[in-house]
């Protein structure tokens, strides 16, 4: 929790419809009715929700904030099976539906992973969605890293090491960048790249964010820029941020900008 901050963020769980635990954090509970605006967080590739502590902890102060542990991060379940994006939006369904009025955040995997949710679900308990930092299918690609795959299969432990320590830009203590490696070795190898090889042409992603009707907010540092400008030229409406001397957790690098322009994002959806 931020330093002074008297936020209460609680700790439950809920049973997916195929009876996976998943664990859920979340704040300001006093704001619940049905009518105000909820903020859903959905982390990233091997990363557990308390990653958005600093977010739990501001955005509690004034919206009922949740943060999901997807299966088998976290403190969630680690079942056998069920690493597959048509699984985890499941996943996020049986997580949104007792709720409606959700401003949806979903990071790295955690955006792609929303993305699919509303292909398979719709937007109906949706207010806007912000996407933080992950590809959506605009121009141009990413180049694949088929060495990072190699090096989860090779040596996990350095290449997990590695890979954490790169999200940030900001120094994270070794006991920090161990906790997570630790969690991201909750998952077997090959559940981990199941969960990095979803088996959909990049098209797949545009055409689902070109036809969300709703407020979208796309938060990215440099190296997802050029495709931030495209969506916005092509999906008109698109509000884009570009965190310029952030790392990949850039709400972790730069948790007050990034808190004041969710704040702000979500002020706008009452008002449209």
């Amino acid at each position: 929790m931020a330093q002074g901050c008297t936020t209460q963020i609680a700790r439950r769980s809920l049973h997916t419809s195929d009876g996976v635990a998943l664990s859920i954090l979340e704040s300001g509970r006093e704001y619940n009715s049905s009518d105000d605006l909820k903020i859903a967080l959905v982390t990233g590739w091997s990363m557990p929700a308390n990653i958005w502590q600093n977010q739990l902890a501001e955005f509690g102060r004034s919206y009922h904030t949740l943060a999901i542990d997807p299966r088998g991060q976290g403190e969630s379940q680690v079942p056998a099976d069920g690493f597959t994006a048509q699984r985890r939006a499941n996943d996020l369904k049986d997580f949104l539906d007792p709720l409606k009025n959700v401003l949806l955040v979903g990071w790295s995997l955690g955006a792609i992973e929303s993305l699919q949710y509303i292909h398979m679900f719709g937007a109906d308990r949706l207010a806007g969605l912000v996407l933080v930092d992950s590809s959506v299918g605009e121009e141009p690609a990413p180049v694949p890293d088929g060495a990072f795959l190699q090096g989860l299969r090779d040596d996990r432990d350095k290449t997990l090491d590695g890979f954490v320590r790169a999200i940030f830009k900001s120094a994270r203590s070794d006991a920090e960048v161990a906790a997570l490696v630790d969690g991201a070795k909750r998952i077997s190898v090959q559940q981990s790249i199941a969960l990095l090889s979803y088996p959909f042409p990049r098209t797949h992603w545009k055409e689902i964010a070109h036809g969300f009707k709703k407020p979208l907010l796309y938060v990215v540092t440099p190296q997802f820029e050029a495709q931030a400008h495209n969506l916005r030229k092509n999906r008109p409406g698109t509000e884009v941020e570009v965190f310029k001397d952030a790392g990949h957790a850039l709400f972790v690098d730069e948790p007050e900008r990034f808190n004041a322009l969710v704040r702000k994002f979500a002020a706008s959806l009452s008002r449209r």
